[in-house]
């Protein structure tokens, strides 16, 4: 079999067989397929897609390039949670805790930033000595110590999803429905889990715009990882502005650990909603409550009696990290400098672009923008903000933390350009559009 065959009928929009995804991917992963070729395949594929039947078999072929973990040792029912990517969607750091406190088990293995979103390892890895690298030996034990292990992919584990998920970031080809399941599922199905969460995003800081693509990516994932014999629930979620106040990496640790220490204000409305609604369909899944109702009365009981926090604080320290600066937050790393946009008239917040925002931060240092690109951990913004709030001439909308001067010049246009002010009110979007799959109950809970 040849790679150039398979380039060119992918090309012309040809159906490719089981053999030639499979060719492919242990190629690539074996390293005889260069990145060169990989990429134009992953044009060839972001132009002409895959159907149902090639996505799955993409998604086998990722999930068998390497080790596919049992933890039936591990007591309890193993549930993780993955988003599609999203600004400032810190939910991990707030929902593995709180799952984990209430005696779900949480084998969570998470990825970098991608195109102009956070990824949860960068955010980790901004807590001092935070190790996210770990073997599968010490992940297995600090599992079964503490219900709960948050760690990057290993050598071990979907090695084809690694490699293509780097690629994936630098060549444009992030916004693709069969790409995106493919490297989800196969990366969450090696877990060994028994069910799954989805947060899938819509809007302008999403890589499915609209509502329909969005809703298809989560119909296509619930057949996969049913097909898997798997139980996942999808949630359709709003990306047309940030999620929560803060984005960038060390931020957006300081405000999870608001959320956990159940400090916070009204703005961040949507953030805590989201994040209690994603921990109880993780709990129905992890059959620690009866319903969905039971399930919020007990996340929200967790963060009431410090449990949720005090789970974070034993991961934290499991994983070799700084747990003083879970109640020192100026121990989390800090730019130097900040420079605040503020409000030319008064009105209301109407638009608050997240991809305008997400590329702004990527620019500052927040995000990569190349492979090798070091992420700055102190960056990013906080928004004083958000859809539907009054403003005043004069006010302040969103501070910027910086450590470059020449970055900031560069960002300044996407973060003056990301916000919009309407004369009349504005009413607060909702984050959470539709319910999908397994434990559907399309309820919510506004704090």
């Amino acid at each position: 079999m040849q790679f150039l065959e398979i380039l060119e009928k992918k090309r012309d929009g040809g159906q490719l067989s089981k053999a030639e995804i499979a060719f492919f991917i242990e190629g690539y992963t074996a390293g005889r397929i260069p990145d060169y070729q990989a990429s134009a395949l992953l044009m060839a594929i972001y132009l002409n897609e895959l159907n149902t039947e090639e996505t799955v078999w993409l998604t086998e072929s990722m999930l068998y390039s390497g080790l596919v973990l049992d933890l039936g040792d591990i007591a309890g029912i193993k549930v993780d949670k993955h988003s599609t990517g999203g600004v400032g969607d810190k939910t991990s750091l707030i929902i593995a805790p709180i799952c984990a406190a209430l005696g779900v088990t949480v084998p969570m293995i998470s990825g970098r930033g991608l195109g102009h979103t956070g990824g949860t390892l960068d955010k980790l890895e901004a807590i001092p000595g935070f190790d996210v690298n770990l073997d599968l030996d010490r992940y297995r034990d600090t599992l079964r110590r503490t219900g709960l292990c948050l760690i990057g992919q290993t050598k071990e584990i979907a090695p084809a999803d690694k490699k293509l998920y780097a690629l994936r970031d630098v060549t444009g080809t992030v916004a693709n429905r069969s790409l995106i399941s493919a490297s989800i599922m196969s990366k969450k199905l090696a877990e060994g889990i028994d069910g799954l969460v989805l947060d899938v995003k819509t809007g302008r800081g999403a890589f499915m715009e609209r509502l329909e693509d969005a809703e298809a990516l989560a119909r296509l994932l619930i057949s996969i990882g049913n097909r898997m014999n798997k139980q996942v629930t999808a949630l359709i979620t709003d990306m047309n502005q940030p999620l929560g106040t803060h984005i960038g990496n060390s931020l957006e640790v300081i405000e999870s650990i608001l959320v956990l220490r159940g400090e916070g204000d009204p703005l961040r409305n949507d953030l805590v909603e989201l994040s209690y609604a994603l921990a109880a369909h993780m709990i129905v899944l992890g059959d620690r409550a009866a319903s969905y109702d039971e399930a919020q009365r007990m996340v929200q009981q967790s963060i009431a009696d410090g449990s949720a926090l005090e789970k974070f604080r034993e991961i934290v320290r499991q994983q070799g990290g700084d747990d003083t600066c879970l109640d020192d937050l100026s121990r989390l790393p800090t730019a130097t400098m900040t420079r605040s946009i503020n409000a030319v008239e008064g009105g209301y917040v109407c638009t608050l672009d997240a991809l305008a925002i997400g590329r702004g931060s990527v620019m500052i240092g927040a995000g990569r923008q190349t492979l090798d690109s070091v992420i700055d951990p102190g960056v990013g913004i906080i928004l004083t903000k958000k859809i539907g709030s009054r403003v005043e001439p004069g006010e302040t909308l969103m501070e910027i933390h910086y450590n470059s001067e020449e970055k900031l010049a560069e960002a300044m246009p996407h973060f003056e350009g990301a916000i919009s002010i309407s004369n009349d009110p504005v009413p607060i979007p909702d984050v959470i559009l539709k319910v999908l799959g397994e434990g559907d109950t399309n309820k919510t809970v506004r704090k």
